[in-house]
Protein backbone atom coordinates (compact mmCIF):
# COMPACT_ATOMS: atom_id res chain seq x y z
CA UNK A 1 0.00 0.00 0.00
CA UNK A 2 2.85 2.36 0.88
CA UNK A 3 4.40 1.50 -2.49
CA UNK A 4 1.31 2.69 -4.37
CA UNK A 5 0.94 5.83 -2.25
CA UNK A 6 4.50 6.96 -1.76
CA UNK A 7 6.56 5.80 -4.74
CA UNK A 8 4.82 8.18 -7.21
CA UNK A 9 6.16 11.03 -5.06
CA UNK A 10 9.78 10.08 -5.82
CA UNK A 11 9.94 12.67 -8.61
CA UNK A 12 9.35 15.34 -5.96
CA UNK A 13 11.50 13.85 -3.19
CA UNK A 14 14.12 11.34 -4.38
CA UNK A 15 14.89 9.74 -0.97
CA UNK A 16 11.46 8.10 -1.22
CA UNK A 17 13.03 5.88 -3.89
CA UNK A 18 13.98 3.59 -1.00
CA UNK A 19 10.41 2.27 -1.01
CA UNK A 20 11.17 0.62 -4.34
CA UNK A 21 13.66 -1.74 -2.75
CA UNK A 22 12.35 -5.16 -1.76
CA UNK A 23 14.82 -5.54 1.10
CA UNK A 24 13.74 -2.24 2.67
CA UNK A 25 10.05 -3.06 2.49
CA UNK A 26 10.62 -6.60 3.75
CA UNK A 27 12.60 -5.42 6.76
CA UNK A 28 9.98 -2.89 7.74
CA UNK A 29 7.20 -5.38 7.21
CA UNK A 30 8.90 -7.50 9.90
CA UNK A 31 9.23 -4.50 12.21
CA UNK A 32 5.60 -3.48 11.62
CA UNK A 33 4.26 -6.97 12.35
CA UNK A 34 6.42 -7.21 15.47
CA UNK A 35 5.13 -3.89 16.78
CA UNK A 36 1.51 -4.82 16.02
CA UNK A 37 1.95 -8.07 17.95
CA UNK A 38 3.60 -6.30 20.90
CA UNK A 39 0.99 -3.54 21.05
CA UNK A 40 -2.14 -5.61 20.59
CA UNK A 41 -0.99 -8.85 22.20
CA UNK A 42 -1.90 -7.88 25.79
CA UNK A 43 -5.25 -6.47 24.62
CA UNK A 44 -6.19 -9.64 22.75
CA UNK A 45 -5.03 -11.92 25.57
CA UNK A 46 -7.07 -9.97 28.12
CA UNK A 47 -10.10 -10.04 25.85
CA UNK A 48 -9.79 -13.81 25.36
CA UNK A 49 -9.48 -14.23 29.12
CA UNK A 50 -12.58 -12.12 29.82
CA UNK A 51 -14.76 -14.03 27.37
CA UNK A 52 -13.33 -17.27 28.80
CA UNK A 53 -11.83 -18.58 25.56
CA UNK A 54 -9.60 -20.96 27.52
CA UNK A 55 -7.78 -24.08 26.37
CA UNK A 56 -9.14 -27.52 27.27
CA UNK A 57 -6.33 -29.95 28.10
CA UNK A 58 -6.39 -33.65 27.15
CA UNK A 59 -6.88 -35.76 30.27
CA UNK A 60 -4.79 -38.58 28.79
CA UNK A 61 -1.81 -36.30 28.23
CA UNK A 62 1.09 -35.44 30.56
CA UNK A 63 -0.33 -34.56 33.99
CA UNK A 64 1.95 -31.52 34.19
CA UNK A 65 -0.18 -29.91 31.46
CA UNK A 66 -3.34 -29.86 33.54
CA UNK A 67 -2.24 -26.57 35.14
CA UNK A 68 -2.56 -25.00 31.67
CA UNK A 69 -6.31 -25.56 31.61
CA UNK A 70 -8.06 -22.25 31.00
CA UNK A 71 -5.05 -20.53 29.42
CA UNK A 72 -6.43 -18.27 26.65
CA UNK A 73 -6.35 -19.87 23.21
CA UNK A 74 -6.99 -18.60 19.66
CA UNK A 75 -3.83 -16.47 19.92
CA UNK A 76 -3.20 -17.34 16.29
CA UNK A 77 -5.57 -14.49 15.50
CA UNK A 78 -2.79 -12.15 16.61
CA UNK A 79 -0.30 -13.79 14.21
CA UNK A 80 -2.72 -13.64 11.28
CA UNK A 81 -3.75 -10.03 11.95
CA UNK A 82 -0.19 -8.76 12.44
CA UNK A 83 1.17 -10.59 9.39
CA UNK A 84 -1.70 -9.57 7.11
CA UNK A 85 -1.66 -5.92 8.20
CA UNK A 86 2.10 -5.56 7.81
CA UNK A 87 2.08 -7.32 4.43
CA UNK A 88 -0.67 -5.12 3.01
CA UNK A 89 1.14 -1.98 4.14
CA UNK A 90 4.51 -2.81 2.58
CA UNK A 91 3.82 -5.13 -0.36
CA UNK A 92 3.12 -4.55 -4.04
CA UNK A 93 -0.64 -5.14 -4.01
CA UNK A 94 -0.69 -6.15 -7.68
CA UNK A 95 1.26 -9.35 -6.95
CA UNK A 96 -1.06 -12.35 -7.25
CA UNK A 97 1.12 -14.65 -5.13
CA UNK A 98 0.64 -12.34 -2.16
CA UNK A 99 -3.13 -12.63 -2.39
CA UNK A 100 -2.95 -16.42 -2.74
CA UNK A 101 -0.83 -16.69 0.41
CA UNK A 102 -2.94 -14.26 2.43
CA UNK A 103 -6.12 -15.97 1.23
CA UNK A 104 -4.75 -19.39 2.22
CA UNK A 105 -3.73 -18.11 5.63
CA UNK A 106 -7.17 -16.60 6.22
CA UNK A 107 -8.97 -19.69 4.91
CA UNK A 108 -7.12 -22.14 7.14
CA UNK A 109 -7.38 -19.64 9.98
CA UNK A 110 -11.17 -19.51 9.64
CA UNK A 111 -11.37 -23.31 9.76
CA UNK A 112 -9.12 -23.34 12.84
CA UNK A 113 -11.25 -20.66 14.48
CA UNK A 114 -14.37 -22.81 14.11
CA UNK A 115 -12.49 -25.81 15.53
CA UNK A 116 -11.23 -23.80 18.53
CA UNK A 117 -14.66 -22.30 19.16
CA UNK A 118 -16.30 -25.74 19.22
CA UNK A 119 -13.68 -26.98 21.68
CA UNK A 120 -14.44 -24.06 23.97
CA UNK A 121 -18.19 -24.53 23.60
CA UNK A 122 -17.98 -28.27 24.37
CA UNK A 123 -15.38 -27.66 27.14
CA UNK A 124 -13.16 -30.47 25.89
CA UNK A 125 -10.42 -31.07 23.31
CA UNK A 126 -12.87 -32.27 20.63
CA UNK A 127 -13.67 -29.72 17.94
CA UNK A 128 -14.66 -30.33 14.36
CA UNK A 129 -14.87 -34.01 13.46
CA UNK A 130 -11.81 -35.41 11.68
CA UNK A 131 -13.73 -35.89 8.43
CA UNK A 132 -15.18 -32.39 8.49
CA UNK A 133 -11.79 -30.85 9.26
CA UNK A 134 -10.11 -32.72 6.39
CA UNK A 135 -12.92 -31.68 4.05
CA UNK A 136 -12.52 -28.03 5.09
CA UNK A 137 -8.75 -28.18 4.72
CA UNK A 138 -9.12 -29.83 1.34
CA UNK A 139 -11.49 -27.12 0.14
CA UNK A 140 -9.16 -24.28 1.16
CA UNK A 141 -6.16 -26.08 -0.30
CA UNK A 142 -7.98 -26.77 -3.57
CA UNK A 143 -8.81 -23.10 -4.09
CA UNK A 144 -5.18 -22.09 -3.53
CA UNK A 145 -3.87 -24.88 -5.75
CA UNK A 146 -6.23 -24.01 -8.61
CA UNK A 147 -5.13 -20.36 -8.51
CA UNK A 148 -1.54 -21.56 -8.80
CA UNK A 149 -2.33 -24.15 -11.48
CA UNK A 150 -3.87 -21.53 -13.75
CA UNK A 151 -0.94 -19.19 -13.16
CA UNK A 152 0.50 -17.62 -16.35
CA UNK A 153 3.80 -19.29 -15.43
CA UNK A 154 4.30 -22.71 -17.00
CA UNK A 155 6.44 -24.01 -14.13
CA UNK A 156 3.88 -24.77 -11.44
CA UNK A 157 3.36 -28.42 -12.40
CA UNK A 158 7.07 -29.17 -12.66
CA UNK A 159 8.63 -31.18 -9.85
CA UNK A 160 12.11 -30.18 -8.71
CA UNK A 161 14.29 -32.41 -6.56
CA UNK A 162 17.09 -31.13 -4.30
CA UNK A 163 20.57 -31.58 -5.82
CA UNK A 164 19.14 -31.55 -9.39
CA UNK A 165 19.11 -28.35 -11.47
CA UNK A 166 16.40 -29.39 -13.89
CA UNK A 167 12.87 -30.60 -13.11
CA UNK A 168 12.54 -34.37 -13.02
CA UNK A 169 8.93 -34.60 -14.21
CA UNK A 170 5.97 -32.50 -15.31
CA UNK A 171 3.01 -33.73 -13.25
CA UNK A 172 0.47 -31.96 -15.45
CA UNK A 173 -3.11 -32.14 -14.14
CA UNK A 174 -2.05 -34.75 -11.57
CA UNK A 175 -0.27 -31.90 -9.79
CA UNK A 176 -3.63 -30.62 -8.53
CA UNK A 177 -4.64 -33.55 -6.25
CA UNK A 178 -1.03 -34.10 -5.19
CA UNK A 179 -0.67 -30.42 -4.24
CA UNK A 180 -3.96 -30.46 -2.31
CA UNK A 181 -2.87 -33.49 -0.24
CA UNK A 182 0.51 -31.80 0.26
CA UNK A 183 -0.99 -28.59 1.64
CA UNK A 184 -3.42 -30.44 3.91
CA UNK A 185 -0.61 -32.66 5.19
CA UNK A 186 1.57 -29.72 6.16
CA UNK A 187 -1.33 -27.92 7.79
CA UNK A 188 -1.84 -30.95 10.02
CA UNK A 189 1.88 -31.40 10.65
CA UNK A 190 2.20 -27.97 12.26
CA UNK A 191 -1.07 -28.54 14.11
CA UNK A 192 0.29 -31.76 15.67
CA UNK A 193 3.47 -29.95 16.76
CA UNK A 194 1.54 -27.33 18.70
CA UNK A 195 1.57 -29.09 22.06
CA UNK A 196 4.19 -27.33 24.18
CA UNK A 197 4.74 -23.67 25.08
CA UNK A 198 6.45 -21.97 22.14
CA UNK A 199 7.29 -25.20 20.30
CA UNK A 200 5.33 -24.74 17.06
CA UNK A 201 5.94 -20.97 17.04
CA UNK A 202 9.72 -21.38 17.25
CA UNK A 203 9.78 -24.10 14.58
CA UNK A 204 7.68 -21.97 12.22
CA UNK A 205 10.10 -19.08 12.78
CA UNK A 206 12.99 -21.29 11.60
CA UNK A 207 11.04 -22.35 8.52
CA UNK A 208 9.93 -18.81 7.68
CA UNK A 209 13.52 -17.53 7.88
CA UNK A 210 14.49 -20.19 5.34
CA UNK A 211 11.60 -19.24 3.05
CA UNK A 212 12.46 -15.54 3.33
CA UNK A 213 15.80 -16.41 1.74
CA UNK A 214 14.28 -18.81 -0.81
CA UNK A 215 11.61 -16.39 -2.03
CA UNK A 216 14.17 -13.61 -2.44
CA UNK A 217 16.55 -15.82 -4.44
CA UNK A 218 13.80 -17.41 -6.54
CA UNK A 219 12.41 -14.00 -7.47
CA UNK A 220 15.75 -12.75 -8.84
CA UNK A 221 16.83 -13.94 -12.27
CA UNK A 222 20.54 -13.41 -11.55
CA UNK A 223 20.67 -15.34 -8.28
CA UNK A 224 18.39 -18.14 -9.48
CA UNK A 225 20.53 -18.63 -12.57
CA UNK A 226 23.71 -18.63 -10.48
CA UNK A 227 22.33 -21.21 -8.04
CA UNK A 228 20.64 -23.33 -10.69
CA UNK A 229 17.17 -22.99 -9.16
CA UNK A 230 13.94 -22.09 -11.00
CA UNK A 231 13.25 -18.38 -11.49
CA UNK A 232 9.63 -17.58 -10.63
CA UNK A 233 8.80 -14.05 -11.77
CA UNK A 234 7.05 -12.13 -8.99
CA UNK A 235 7.86 -14.58 -6.22
CA UNK A 236 10.42 -12.21 -4.75
CA UNK A 237 7.58 -10.06 -3.43
CA UNK A 238 6.72 -12.96 -1.11
CA UNK A 239 9.82 -11.99 0.88
CA UNK A 240 7.74 -9.14 2.28
CA UNK A 241 5.04 -11.59 3.32
CA UNK A 242 7.58 -14.01 4.84
CA UNK A 243 9.25 -11.34 6.94
CA UNK A 244 5.89 -9.96 8.02
CA UNK A 245 4.98 -13.48 9.12
CA UNK A 246 8.35 -13.76 10.86
CA UNK A 247 7.77 -10.54 12.79
CA UNK A 248 4.27 -11.67 13.77
CA UNK A 249 5.53 -15.04 15.03
CA UNK A 250 8.38 -13.48 17.01
CA UNK A 251 5.93 -11.02 18.57
CA UNK A 252 3.56 -13.86 19.43
CA UNK A 253 6.39 -15.92 20.92
CA UNK A 254 6.89 -13.13 23.48
CA UNK A 255 3.54 -14.18 24.99
CA UNK A 256 3.65 -17.86 24.00
CA UNK A 257 7.02 -18.71 25.58
CA UNK A 258 6.98 -20.83 28.75
CA UNK A 259 4.94 -20.32 30.84
CA UNK A 260 2.57 -19.41 28.01
CA UNK A 261 0.13 -16.55 28.51
CA UNK A 262 -1.74 -17.60 25.36
CA UNK A 263 -1.84 -20.54 22.95
CA UNK A 264 -2.10 -20.12 19.18
CA UNK A 265 -4.85 -22.73 18.89
CA UNK A 266 -5.87 -24.36 15.62
CA UNK A 267 -6.57 -20.92 14.17
CA UNK A 268 -2.81 -20.38 14.26
CA UNK A 269 -1.34 -23.84 13.66
CA UNK A 270 -3.58 -24.79 10.72
CA UNK A 271 -3.00 -21.45 8.98
CA UNK A 272 0.77 -21.47 9.52
CA UNK A 273 1.18 -25.02 8.25
CA UNK A 274 -1.03 -24.38 5.24
CA UNK A 275 0.73 -21.18 4.22
CA UNK A 276 4.19 -22.78 4.51
CA UNK A 277 3.05 -25.43 2.04
CA UNK A 278 1.64 -22.82 -0.35
CA UNK A 279 4.94 -20.91 -0.21
CA UNK A 280 6.79 -24.13 -1.07
CA UNK A 281 4.48 -24.72 -4.05
CA UNK A 282 5.05 -21.20 -5.40
CA UNK A 283 8.86 -21.30 -5.27
CA UNK A 284 9.03 -24.96 -6.33
CA UNK A 285 10.59 -26.18 -3.08
CA UNK A 286 7.95 -28.81 -2.29
CA UNK A 287 10.49 -31.53 -1.50
CA UNK A 288 12.93 -29.15 0.18
CA UNK A 289 10.22 -28.31 2.73
CA UNK A 290 10.53 -31.88 4.01
CA UNK A 291 14.06 -30.95 5.10
CA UNK A 292 13.24 -27.41 6.28
CA UNK A 293 10.32 -28.74 8.33
CA UNK A 294 12.11 -31.90 9.40
CA UNK A 295 10.87 -31.64 12.98
CA UNK A 296 7.28 -31.35 11.76
CA UNK A 297 7.82 -34.55 9.75
CA UNK A 298 9.16 -36.32 12.83
CA UNK A 299 6.15 -35.18 14.84
CA UNK A 300 3.60 -36.22 12.22
CA UNK A 301 5.49 -39.44 11.51
CA UNK A 302 5.50 -40.40 15.18
CA UNK A 303 1.71 -40.15 15.26
CA UNK A 304 1.34 -42.28 12.12
CA UNK A 305 3.75 -44.93 13.43
CA UNK A 306 2.06 -45.00 16.82
CA UNK A 307 -1.39 -45.55 15.30
CA UNK A 308 -0.22 -48.20 12.81
CA UNK A 309 1.81 -50.11 15.41
CA UNK A 310 -1.02 -49.91 17.94
CA UNK A 311 -3.47 -51.42 15.46
CA UNK A 312 -1.03 -54.05 14.18
CA UNK A 313 -0.05 -55.26 17.67
CA UNK A 314 -3.53 -54.82 19.18
CA UNK A 315 -2.61 -52.37 21.89
CA UNK A 316 1.19 -52.02 22.03
CA UNK A 317 2.95 -48.67 21.57
CA UNK A 318 6.29 -47.55 20.14
CA UNK A 319 6.32 -44.24 21.99
CA UNK A 320 5.14 -43.44 25.50
CA UNK A 321 2.83 -40.94 23.81
CA UNK A 322 2.54 -39.30 20.42
CA UNK A 323 3.31 -36.74 19.02
CA UNK A 324 7.02 -37.15 19.70
CA UNK A 325 7.39 -34.14 22.03
CA UNK A 326 5.09 -35.83 24.56
CA UNK A 327 7.21 -39.00 24.45
CA UNK A 328 10.26 -37.06 25.63
CA UNK A 329 8.21 -35.27 28.29
CA UNK A 330 7.01 -38.60 29.69
CA UNK A 331 10.60 -39.85 29.52
CA UNK A 332 11.59 -37.24 32.09
CA UNK A 333 12.64 -34.22 30.03
CA UNK A 334 11.43 -30.83 31.23
CA UNK A 335 9.08 -29.05 28.84
CA UNK A 336 11.54 -26.22 28.24
CA UNK A 337 14.31 -28.71 27.41
CA UNK A 338 12.13 -30.48 24.84
CA UNK A 339 11.19 -27.17 23.22
CA UNK A 340 14.77 -25.84 23.14
CA UNK A 341 16.18 -29.04 21.67
CA UNK A 342 13.47 -29.23 19.04
CA UNK A 343 14.20 -25.59 18.13
CA UNK A 344 17.87 -26.49 17.71
CA UNK A 345 16.90 -29.36 15.43
CA UNK A 346 14.59 -27.04 13.49
CA UNK A 347 17.42 -24.56 12.94
CA UNK A 348 19.77 -27.37 11.89
CA UNK A 349 17.26 -28.70 9.35
CA UNK A 350 16.79 -25.20 7.90
CA UNK A 351 20.56 -24.73 7.51
CA UNK A 352 20.94 -28.13 5.84
CA UNK A 353 18.11 -27.32 3.43
CA UNK A 354 19.63 -23.98 2.45
CA UNK A 355 23.03 -25.61 1.95
CA UNK A 356 21.58 -27.79 -0.81
CA UNK A 357 21.20 -24.71 -3.01
CA UNK A 358 24.93 -24.80 -3.72
CA UNK A 359 24.99 -28.56 -4.26
CA UNK A 360 23.19 -28.74 -7.57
Amino acid sequence: MFLEWIYPLVKYFTPLNVFRYLTFRSAYAAVTALLVAFLFGPVIIEKLRKIKFGQSIRLDGPQSHLVKTGTPTMGGLLIIAAAAAATLLWVDLSNRYIWICIGSMLGFGALGFIDDWLKIKKKNSDGISAKAKLAGQGAVALVAVLFLYFDPSTQMTLLYVPFFKNPVVDLGAFWIPIAVVYVVGWSNAVNLSDGLDGLATGLVIMAVIAFSILTYLTGRADWSEYLGIPFIRGSGELTVFCLALLGACVGFLWFNAHPAEVFMGDVGSLSLGGVLAVLALVVKKELLLFIIGGVFILEEGSVALQVLYFKATKGKRIFRMAPLHHHFELSGWQETKVVTRFWILGGLFAIIALSTLKIQ
